[in-house]
């Protein structure tokens, strides 16, 4: 445990993060292990823009952190570390002070007024 943050070093991999961790322990042996780190990244910073459209709505903000944690901030300076997009949730509504609903009618208006990040050229 971190002294710092109170965290967990060792800690189960998250079904959003499942899909590469299997792809890399599937690769053929000599294969390059690094390739599936950058992957990896690339997924959790798409993920990461992608939940950020959403909370910010509610005046919050996701980071990742070093690629094994999230941040997540609200606009008066809080903050906490979350393990995994599991987690978030009860951390965000912790943070807004209240619970966020998917299906608020407000919710869905801000997302249709603003374009979703890395939708474009996606396949």
């Amino acid at each position: 445990m971190c002294v710092l943050c109170g965290q967990d070093f060792v800690a189960q991999v998250h079904w959003t993060d499942r899909h590469l961790e299997d792809r890399a322990r599937a690769a053929a042996p000599g294969s390059d292990p690094v390739a599936f780190q950058g992957d990896r990244r690339r997924d959790r910073a798409h993920r990461v823009a992608l939940t950020n459209e959403i909370l910010r709505h509610y005046g919050l903000k996701l980071a990742d952190w070093g690629g094994s944690k999230y941040v997540l901030r609200d606009r008066k300076g809080r903050s906490e570390i979350v393990q995994d997009l599991g987690s978030l949730w009860p951390a965000a509504e912790r943070l807004a002070g209240r619970v966020l609903d998917p299906l608020e009618p407000a919710l869905g208006e801000t997302l249709a007024g603003e374009p979703v990040v890395g939708a474009a050229g996606r396949g």
